[in-house]
């Protein structure tokens, strides 16, 4: 699992925006900014009730943005 910078294992099922934002920018060659996940979230990405992001409905919310362009 991965884990947080203070060493914690983090869910990739309920993730912060602030979780996905530091995962997205450590696992490519770019950062990403937890605006640039709100931005994403304020354009209709399903969050759970808690607020939490699951990193594969984020995934798939994705490519469908991508494929409806």
């Amino acid at each position: 699992m991965p884990k947080t910078p203070g060493n914690q294992p983090v869910n990739p099922m309920a993730l912060s925006i602030e979780e996905v934002s530091r995962l997205l920018s450590a696992a490519g060659s770019r950062r990403i900014t937890p605006e640039q996940i709100q931005a994403d979230v304020d354009c209709g990405m399903p969050i759970g009730a808690d607020g939490k992001i699951n990193l594969i409905h984020y995934a798939a919310w994705l490519a469908r943005e991508v494929q409806a362009r």
